[in-house]
């Protein structure tokens, strides 16, 4: 069992205190917005043996477990963080296994350099999600009902947004949100931040509902993808509740401090809320414009006191541990790798002692004995 030393990335988005408190030291006055535990290349947790990425490719098979490395290939398949956010992240989707593959090859093809700010597909991975809040967490995800997206924007009673309101109100669900997104993101820019704008205006003067886009829009002044967020399901987590991110789900993460589990991959195709670029014919391929409830998870409890978040994935599997003082030790020996964090009180994995924001890598098949009094998340996969 190795503690994890990991890397804090100071995304412009972050929060500057969120991540200082939880850990308990000062805060430096600049944005921290995500700590990452894992083995990815960009940031890989540091032990005494050394990168968690060299421990990794050093012994495989010893550290992930056979049953991992045949299913994955000899690389750990998840990211856990800690994401704190001050400010919206960009909206975007994720493409699926099937797409990831298909749009690495061509961009490899096409010899584009993977590190060119107009490459889309960075690896040849999907990049399936999940945020657990640990304060109240907010964030958009999936589309609304097209009928309750045009009320939405007809009430702020705009008249370059009533053609939107038409044709929400015009056409098949699918064909609705699917024709008012492009003609979003493909209007003329000088418009199209007019009309941000004039929404930002209203959405301040008339809060409530629309509060979130007012603050959007403070963010990121006259980028269309303010009224594309219009379009989506707003969700207000409470501590302990989650979000599954699946393909094609457009979505965005706004104000909140959680713990993030995904898949080991960098695709990322964003709607707005950006400076970054935005592909519109290839967004507008990978998008799934299905409305729905965005399906707030709640963890299922197991008699041995694990609370799992289930998912339809395999590369992770998140759940938690709430300990209360004097609770009889917990055995998680597990055939898979796993990432221990702890995020309350102060809990014992096997020799380490874990205070809020400390992680241990568990290599598979090795005793992880936890006990304590506090909240411990469990971070493996399915093999």
């Amino acid at each position: 069992m190795d503690r994890l030393k990991n890397t804090i990335r100071p995304y412009a988005w972050g929060s500057t205190t969120a991540i200082p408190h939880f850990l308990g030291v000062e805060p430096t006055g600049e944005p921290q917005a995500e700590m990452w535990m894992g083995a990815h290349p960009g940031a890989p947790s540091r032990t005494a043996r050394g990168p968690l990425t060299e421990v990794i490719d050093g012994a495989p098979e010893r550290e992930l477990g056979d049953r991992t490395v045949a299913k994955f290939g000899p690389r750990l398949p998840f990211l856990l963080k800690i994401l704190a956010a001050d400010a919206p992240l960009s909206l975007q989707v994720h493409p699926d296994l099937h797409q990831a593959r298909e749009g690495y090859e061509d961009e490899e093809r096409r010899g584009i350099p993977v590190d060119a700010g107009h490459r889309n597909y960075k690896d040849a991975n999907h990049k399936p999600e999940l945020i657990c809040a640990l304060t109240e967490f907010d964030g958009l995800c999936g589309f609304r009902n097209p009928a309750q997206a045009a009320d939405l924007l007809a009430g702020l009673d705009i008249d370059s947004l009533k053609p939107y309101v038409d044709l929400l109100h015009a056409h098949p669900e699918e064909a609705a949100l699917r024709e008012v997104l492009t003609a979003v993101l493909s209007a003329d820019p000088g418009q199209m931040a007019e009309t941000v704008h004039e929404t930002a205006a209203a959405c301040a003067r008339l809060g409530g509902t629309y509060a979130p886009y007012a603050d959007i829009a403070h963010h990121y002044p006259g980028d269309p993808g303010v009224i594309a967020a219009m379009l989506l399901n707003h969700v207000r987590l409470q501590p302990g509740e989650a979000l599954f991110l699946g393909a094609g789900v457009p979505h965005a993460y706004l104000n909140g401090l959680g713990v993030e589990i995904m898949a080991n991959s960098d695709n990322v195709l964003r709607c707005g809320l950006t400076p970054k670029h935005v592909d519109i014919p290839e967004l507008l391929r990978i998008v799934r414009f299905e409305a729905g409830d965005p399906g707030v998870l709640r963890p299922e409890a197991s008699p041995d006191g694990e609370e799992v978040y289930e998912t339809p994935i395999d590369e992770f599997r998140l759940s938690r541990y709430v300990l209360p003082e004097g609770s009889a030790a917990h055995d998680l020996t597990r055939a898979t790798p796993q990432i221990l964090l702890c995020t309350a009180g102060s809990v014992r994995a096997g020799a380490h002692p874990l205070r809020p924001g400390e992680s241990v890598f568990v290599p598979a098949g090795e005793e992880a004995q936890v006990s304590g009094a506090g909240t411990l998340f469990r971070a493996t996969v399915v093999a």
